[in-house]
């Protein structure tokens, strides 16, 4: 019992079982997998008959091989170096772990080609236990090896073949999921094999390897691998706490090649990276995902271009706007677009123009209106609600602000579709230039141009207008400018044209660093 007061032997000691334990995962897999043949009262009874037996065969094999590997006597000559019987063991031992290892690494990285399937059937009870034996008999001999390889007392081999069936016995289904959901403990146990493997090897060509030297290359890789797994844990802890709805959006995001949320702590896409969408597709999935957290001012007609009636004007001149507008519904007001009677049907009207001479009131249907602080899902159930027809969006003063469609919610999802009488808010001018008027909504222009922090929430505006009020202070002259750095690009916004106190066009580009450099050069 000298090795008690040796702390190598100790860390060999746990090590060991660490290992035995995940050498017998297999072991217990194809048992679990023989034991469900069983009729459900004898599978754990089964199970551990065949652990137990397990225990057996390991022991004595044990026995036999630290028998074996004390003949030292050598048995032939190659050169100058001579084989003994514990000589060929090693060496066998050796390629067995060095064969075992790399194998077990390629089906655990590569996959597994087969996949065990066929009926559940109740077999015999001594069937299954005969083939258990089988099966331990097999999948010791690589455990038995690897005891032989990292320690030299029998003792101690026995006492950790011991202790991990005995581990296996208690807990047998948590100790296989645990494995199971952690490949790296597993990866990392393989990579030991492989060094003990190629440490038998070397003994056995008559190259002594230190065992301190293995158990300090294995004991650094526990610790580094336990910090990884409470480090891997408190990650999951931090982000169970975000919700499931905004880490789904976020991992979808990131396979449409989008950076969903700005900081460093959120992994990057990586250039060159092969995408499994389309340009439209991943802007119709990143509009669906965005739309619950955008506000209405970002997908609502504004006051300024909303087409609506009044019934002051002269009938002739209600005839011809109806005409010449492509609309199905318009607020019907009396002077202004904040006296709202009504909403009617473009046909209705007319109608009611040739026969009557005016818009029969009776024929209007009752105004939606909703408060500019409605969220767009809600708003969504309203639009379902108005069978078609449009919903003002009203101020907390009463002021209508404009309306909403349910053309607008398609367009937050899929992009702008211009009615006749509207052109595109944004057009492209030529490679890396675009222009846009000033009510661009910036949800579009990011995917357009594939660039972020355009928007901002906390800001309160939604159009590029409002994005370049904000950015200058004032209200800018035609030809100010400011930039926007992004990754490897900077795009520069400049104002052509205004319209009152309104921004009505904006010329975009992208600039990149040459393009810089070449610009200051001709200053």
């Amino acid at each position: 019992m000298d090795w008690m007061q040796d702390p190598s032997a100790w860390v060999g000691l746990l090590t060991l079982v660490i290992l035995e334990i995940v050498l017998g995962i297999d072991n217990l897999i194809f048992i679990a997998i023989l034991v469900e043949k069983l009729p459900p009262a004898q599978r754990d009874r089964a199970r551990v008959i065949g652990l137990s037996l397990a225990l057996i065969m390991r022991l004595a094999l044990l026995s036999v091989m630290s028998w074996l590997i004390k003949l030292t006597k050598p048995l032939f000559y190659l050169g100058p170096l001579d084989f003994s019987g514990r000589d060929l063991i090693l060496i066998v031992g050796g390629f067995f772990l060095l064969f075992k290892g790399t194998l077990e690494l390629h089906e655990r990285v590569e996959g597994r080609a087969a996949h065990v399937s066929g009926a559940r059937l109740h077999a015999g009870f001594w069937v299954i236990v005969t083939q258990i034996v089988i099966l331990d008999a097999v999948f010791s001999i690589d455990a038995v090896i690897t005891a032989v390889g990292m320690v030299e007392e029998l003792t101690i081999m026995m006492l950790a073949v011991i202790i991990a069936i005995g581990m296996m016995l208690v807990a047998s289904k948590p100790l296989t999921r645990f494995v199971n959901a952690h490949p790296t403990v597993v990866i990392l146990c393989l990579g030991f094999l492989l060094t003990i493997g190629f440490s038998l090897l070397a003994e056995g060509f008559g190259f002594a390897v230190p065992k301190g030297y293995l158990y300090a290359a294995i004991t650094f890789s526990v610790m580094i691998e336990t910090l990884n797994q409470l480090a891997r844990r408190n990650l999951r802890k931090a982000d169970s706490r975000r919700p499931l709805r905004e880490r789904t959006a976020e991992g979808v995001l990131r396979m449409l090649g989008k950076r969903p949320l700005a900081g460093p702590e959120q992994p990057q896409v990586v250039e060159g990276q092969p995408q499994v969408f389309g340009d439209e597709e991943r802007n119709m999935v990143s509009g669906v995902l965005t739309l619950a957290d955008r506000s209405i001012h970002s997908i609502m007609t504004p006051r300024t271009d909303v087409s609506w009636i009044d019934l002051d004007d002269d009938p002739a001149e209600l005839r011809e706007q109806i005409i010449k507008t492509p609309h199905s519904f318009f607020p019907v007001c009396r002077g202004s677009l904040d006296e709202v009677i009504g909403i009617g049907r473009a046909k209705e009207m007319i109608a009611d123009l040739i026969t009557h001479g005016n818009i029969r009131l009776s024929r209007l249907r009752d105004p939606l209106i909703v408060h500019e602080s409605i969220g767009v899902l809600r708003l969504m159930d309203t639009l379902k609600r108005s069978r078609g027809q449009l919903v003002l969006i009203t101020d907390e003063f009463g002021a209508i602000e404009g309306v909403v469609t349910p053309i607008d919610v398609f367009e937050a999802i899929a992009g702008e579709f211009p009615d006749e009488d509207e052109t595109p808010d944004i057009t492209i001018q030529g490679a890396n230039q675009w222009q846009a008027d000033g009510a661009a909504d910036l949800h579009h222009l990011e995917l357009l141009l594939e660039i972020d922090g355009l928007v901002d929430d906390d800001e309160g505006y939604s159009t590029l207008a409002g994005y370049l009020l904000e950015r200058f202070g004032h209200l800018p002259r035609p030809g100010d400018s400011c930039e926007l750095r992004q990754d490897h690009a900077t795009f520069r916004f400049t104002v052509l044209r205004l319209d009152g106190r309104r921004i009505a066009t904006v010329q975009i580009e992208r600039l990149y660093p040459q393009d810089d450099e070449s610009n200051n050069e001709s200053t």
